[in-house]
């Protein structure tokens, strides 16, 4: 059966919804057996209150921005069938599925709470158990696993969590890319999915062969493990 995950992040007006903060951006990642799918949600939202303005200096998303953008109650039931059943994996999962939980309860139309219809993978705990005592945000492990974060300059919740599902693959046993948007152009480096392929010209492999000394030791191995029965590396 096919593993869905879906890598998680959102943007918020402020740090706690009991204070009434809310969801701004929210930006999604989907990983089907390990592979990004291409099949990505990315929403802006209005939160109809105004963003603190520490909140807009960690990423940059303005009141003005927002004034056009759906309200979450248009986007809920979008986004709750978008999730439904995956393992959602976020780093420090509290602080979004507070969020998330909030958002649904203020719509007041019987939507489940997230963890009645995901499990939920925090990757903040993941990388604590694996690094104790180190560093864990989300710049530090793209050092730690030499993930690129460049571009990451602000917050934002479509390109942290793309960023969040390299590091994902790099501490749960090695990256998988797939960039469904790559060129299809001959000899393309990202047609390879980032492999390097060697150069046609380039020297031939040296291929040393075992000496006599070598050899005649091997053999001498061979008859301690066969203990005077058939030995299956002599096999014809």
């Amino acid at each position: 059966m096919a593993h869905r995950q879906i890598v998680l992040d959102t943007e918020t007006t402020g740090i706690d919804p009991k204070q009434g903060h809310r969801i701004i951006e929210i930006g999604c990642v989907e990983l089907v057996n390990r592979r990004l799918t291409g099949n990505n949600f990315h929403v802006y939202i209005n939160p109809q209150r105004e963003i603190e303005e520490e909140a807009i200096d960690v990423h940059g998303i303005t009141n003005e921005f927002l004034r056009d953008k759906p309200l979450y109650q248009q986007i809920a039931h979008e986004f709750l069938e978008y999730i439904r059943g995956a393992e959602l994996v976020i780093h420090n999962a509290a602080f979004d599925i507070g969020h998330m939980d909030n958002e649904f309860a203020l719509l007041n139309q019987g939507f489940p709470n997230t963890a009645d219809v995901c499990s939920v993978l925090d990757t903040l705990k993941m990388a604590r158990d694996l690094h104790p005592g180190q560093k864990n945000n989300l710049d530090a492990l793209c050092r730690r696993y030499d993930i690129d974060n460049s571009k990451r300059t602000l917050h934002g919740a479509l390109l942290d969590s793309e960023i969040l599902a390299d590091v994902y693959l790099a501490m749960t046993g090695g990256q998988v890319k797939l960039n469904l948007n790559q060129n299809k152009d001959e000899g393309s480096e990202q047609q390879t999915g980032g492999i390097r392929r060697l150069s046609a010209d380039r020297a031939p492999l040296v291929v040393l062969k075992a000496t006599e000394q070598e050899h005649a030791a091997h053999e001498q191995r061979l008859d301690l493990v066969a203990k005077g029965g058939e030995c299956l590396w002599r096999a014809e």
